[in-house]
């Protein structure tokens, strides 16, 4: 059976306390008061809000949060919120509710001006992030959110696979800023990766575009590979967030990883292999690296040594939808359009009739060589198109 706490009626009538009081105009509707639990029955608590008068925590606003006022005891201090300056027995009407909610939603948004550091636990994923709570507001972190070390590297960006590499958080304990607040929506988003991002700002402080790293791939997606290095050892680490021991990872996009066309960059680096990389650009705290260009570039002889019109060897090495990959040299791969096969055009989409795909097929095996004639060369943005000569 619930204690009750019950002692003689508090004062009911806030106006007689003002009118004892030197104290400023009451609040409004919507205010955050503080007061002292004085007593309390089964469907009610009492609070003295001083110089304010006597508050009331009743009804659904008691039902609500009735677990929370049992743990309250005589004098202890609470924070509520004031729903009606004075109903008809002479008390302002209160919600703890709400009040906890606003004190929490003011938290949050020190958390995010501060940009404190919070360690929440991961409850649940969606086809987007991954979902925890912050002081029992729901939260939302976002896969772009994620740190460099905890971001899914799915090779073929498919969706489901991404779903699965996220419910392993599930149960684990990440540390987070608090990066959007949506009190409207009830909701937050937050972000892994902005808690390094004052170490990062001060490494990358350290390097310039054209600068060439060394270091380790650590992961492979359909869009390029991850690339870890450490702070160089000639740069001065003066500020006190960065050590000799930091790293940061940056990224080497799929077409920047040779002067030939790579359709799966796992065919280039493997995870774990040291390599070296130059850096091309740095944006966002975010660096972006080059592999090919460290290599030579095979375009800038091409071009003296063919002309259009030209016949060449190459080798088939794939079909698309678009048509034939062909190598005709190391590194140099040209297209030899599904157009030249057929007639028939592509629709609105782009998509090509299969009928066309296998009259091509008809004509040309991969891994076999056929003599080609050069239509065009763009060497600097590395395009060759051909047609099979007759």
């Amino acid at each position: 059976m619930e204690k009750d706490i019950k002692q003689s009626a508090p004062a009911k009538n806030y106006g007689e306390a003002r009118k004892n009081s030197d104290s400023a105009l009451p609040p409004s509707i919507g205010s955050i008061v503080e007061g002292k639990v004085v007593a309390r029955d089964r469907s009610s608590l009492f609070v003295d809000l001083g110089n304010q008068g006597t508050g009331i925590i009743f009804g659904r606003e008691f039902y609500e949060v009735k677990d929370l006022i049992k743990t309250l005891q005589i004098g202890d201090i609470i924070h509520a919120k004031i729903v009606e300056l004075e109903n008809e027995e002479g008390y302002r009407e209160l919600s703890l509710q709400d009040a906890t909610k606003d004190i929490n939603w003011q938290k949050l948004r020190e958390m995010k001006e501060k940009a404190e550091i919070v360690k929440v636990k991961i409850t649940g994923v969606n086809k987007g992030g991954l979902l925890t709570n912050i002081n029992n507001i729901p939260a939302f972190l976002p896969v772009s959110q994620l740190s460099p070390e905890n971001y899914p590297r799915v090779v073929d960006a498919d969706k489901a696979k991404i779903l699965k590499e996220l419910q392993k958080f599930i149960g684990k304990t990440l540390e987070v800023k608090v990066l959007d607040l949506l009190a409207e929506e009830n909701k937050l988003i937050l972000s892994e990766k902005a808690k390094t991002e004052q170490v990062t700002r001060a490494i990358l402080n350290n390097y310039k575009k054209g600068d060439i790293i060394e270091g380790k791939i650590t992961g492979i997606a359909d869009f390029g590979a991850f690339i870890r290095f450490p702070l160089i050892e000639s740069a001065s680490a003066e500020s006190s967030v960065v050590t000799k021991d930091e790293t940061i990872e940056g990224l080497i996009h799929i077409s920047e990883l040779d002067w030939q066309l790579v359709q799966n960059p796992a065919e280039v680096v493997k995870v774990g292999e040291a390599i070296k990389a130059q850096i091309i650009n740095i944006n966002n705290n975010q660096v972006f690296l080059s592999l090919k260009s460290l290599k030579e570039n095979p375009w800038e002889k091409i071009e003296k040594e063919y002309k259009k019109g030209d016949k060449i060897q190459g080798k088939v090495i794939s079909f698309s939808p678009f048509g034939a990959f062909v190598e005709v040299l190391p590194k140099i791969r040209g297209l030899c359009h599904i157009s030249e096969f057929t007639d028939q055009k592509s629709d609105a989409s782009g998509a090509v009739n299969q009928d066309a795909v296998k009259i091509m097929e008809s004509f040309l095996k991969a891994g076999q060589t056929y003599t080609f004639e050069v239509l065009t060369i763009e060497p600097k943005e590395h395009r060759m198109s051909l047609k099979l000569a007759k």
